[in-house]
């Protein structure tokens, strides 16, 4: 049971999960569940682990430890300046042309979990949180910020190609390299 938490709270990600959650997920009692939360906390108490186990906003969250951050914000500040990946590109596409949207709607689009690259688009300030769903749950919204809009050389969002557009282009070319090859 402790291994498959782990991987609940590796794929919940940054939303992590309730004590309530992780009980009905496991179909455990609260004592159980408690104990197994112990467990896992105690196992990333120790020096040899990279992230650990918190309580925060009332959920359950794996985190990076503190004690590494100079290691962290080497790796921030190397990826925000590297270039974007298709996965990256895919995410931006998605949250550009549906904003205000929510991971989960994300990754019903792409079919696959957008954790890591909302992560990355949000370190590159190209994309911010504004708010929560009413939905079950109430997940965050994402949409794109000034700065994506002068990345991709945009007055405003009405400048992205329209949608017939993107639908006719083949996989291989860049949905952002329309608005210069149509004019």
């Amino acid at each position: 049971m402790k291994s498959a938490l782990e991987g609940l709270l590796f794929i919940s990600g940054d939303e992590g999960l309730t004590l309530n959650q992780i009980k009905d997920i496991l179909e455990i009692n609260l004592d159980e569940c408690k104990m197994i939360l112990k467990d896992l906390y105690n196992d990333y108490q120790k020096q040899d682990r990279g992230i650990s186990l918190e309580f925060l906003g009332g959920r359950f969250k794996l985190t990076t430890k503190k004690e590494h951050y100079k290691y962290y914000e080497k790796l921030v500040h190397n990826e925000q300046k590297s270039n974007l990946s298709q996965s990256a590109l895919e995410v931006l596409s998605i949250i550009a042309y549906n904003q205000p949207i929510s991971r989960i709607k994300i990754d019903k689009i792409r079919g696959v979990n957008s954790s890591y690259v909302i992560r990355k688009l949000i370190l590159k300030n190209l994309i911010e949180d504004c708010g929560r769903s009413d939905e079950v749950g109430r997940p965050l919204l994402y949409r794109v910020t000034s700065n994506f809009l002068n990345y991709f050389g945009l007055g405003s969002i009405k400048d992205l190609p329209p949608i017939e557009k993107v639908e006719n282009i083949n996989s291989e070319q860049n949905i952002f390299d329309i608005r210069y090859h149509d004019n």
